[in-house]
């Protein structure tokens, strides 16, 4: 059974919901057949790499917010992230765009390492402090989780997979899907947001045991999550 997960890497609460969706995997007794696909999603395309300025400030200026207010905002994500064990770095994270960090998740997924690759670019973002738009830090990350370091090379010095980013996006799109996360559960059901862990469990039961009819029209439960020029 094949769950699909929109995400952006710079999505404080993808990774939360991400960790949440794990716990729910780890007490679903049908785990071992669940398959895994991570999906693009952009919550801010045009969003220009500058290392030299800080993601309060990045908020502030795209936002309209008082920079006390951007520390407040991800000071209360920062305690979100910590109740599921995530430590959240605000202070070191740098402005990127997450376009090539993309285009890197689509060659992992052609080799089964998706949901490693995911865990790396969260980790290096909201907790590593790095820049996931350098090539070279890119290159790490793939190779961290087992990826041929001379097929990421050419992978982000060509427009490899762009396509494939736009084309999840796309379906996004087409799905009426208007924030992150955004969970789609064979087909058949989907979760909007970091949920509870039961509630990720609840729905892979329901679809697992449940109507196996193939449709488009999801039944939608809503959380927590990002949306272009959003809260977050």
């Amino acid at each position: 059974m094949k769950v699909q997960i929109w995400s952006d890497v710079q999505c404080p609460f993808c990774y939360i919901g991400k960790r949440r969706f794990e716990e729910a995997l780890s007490s679903f007794e049908h785990s071992s057949e669940i398959e895994i696909e991570w999906k693009s999603f952009l919550l801010n395309p045009t969003l220009k790499t500058d290392p030299t300025i800080s993601v309060y400030q990045s908020l502030s200026d795209s936002k309209g917010w008082q920079m006390d207010y951007a520390r407040q905002v991800t000071d209360q994500v920062t305690e979100m992230a910590a109740q599921v064990g995530l430590t959240y770095n605000f202070d070191r994270a740098v402005v990127a765009n997450s376009f090539n960090a993309h285009r890197l998740s689509h060659l992992a997924k052609k080799y089964d390492k998706g949901d490693a690759l995911e865990e790396q670019l969260f980790k290096a973002y909201f907790t590593e402090g790095k820049n996931i738009d350098d090539a070279e830090m890119l290159t790490e990350i793939g190779l961290s989780v087992g990826l041929d370091e001379a097929e990421v090379k050419q992978t982000l010095a060509t427009n490899a997979y762009s396509d494939d980013v736009h084309r999840d996006v796309y379906e996004a799109q087409t799905l009426n899907i208007r924030g992150v996360p955004f969970f789609v559960v064979d087909n058949q059901y989907a979760v909007s947001g970091a949920q509870p862990t039961e509630v990720f469990l609840n729905t892979l039961q329901t679809a697992y045991t449940g109507f196996k009819k193939r449709s488009i029209q999801l039944n939608v439960t809503d959380g927590p999550s990002c949306e272009p020029g959003g809260d977050c």
